[in-house]
């Protein structure tokens, strides 16, 4: 298993989930976790995902969240797990 991490942060507005997991649908992406918040109007989502089955590279996954972030006004960013766990170690 190959997994990622997927933070989306931005203005709250009606379908951002739904674009994101359509697009990681589109390229073979599991989603096994999501957490979501609304706080005053902000979402916050966080998704651990699969892509061992994504049908391109990690670096075109990655660059294709930041496109569709930048398209609906929100920030995505998406990590494979061991470098977001490595970077939030205390």
């Amino acid at each position: 298993m190959d997994k990622a991490v997927i933070t989306v942060v931005g203005q709250d507005t009606v379908g951002i989930i739904a674009l994101v997991c359509t697009y990681l649908s589109r390229h073979k992406v599991n989603v096994l976790d999501i957490s979501q918040t609304i706080i005053d109007g902000f979402f916050n989502m966080m998704m651990i995902v699969d892509y061992a089955k994504c049908d391109e590279e990690f670096s075109e996954l990655v660059d294709g969240l930041e496109a569709l972030g930048d398209e609906i006004g929100v920030r995505i960013r998406c990590q494979r797990e061991e470098i977001f766990t490595s970077m939030h170690r205390v």
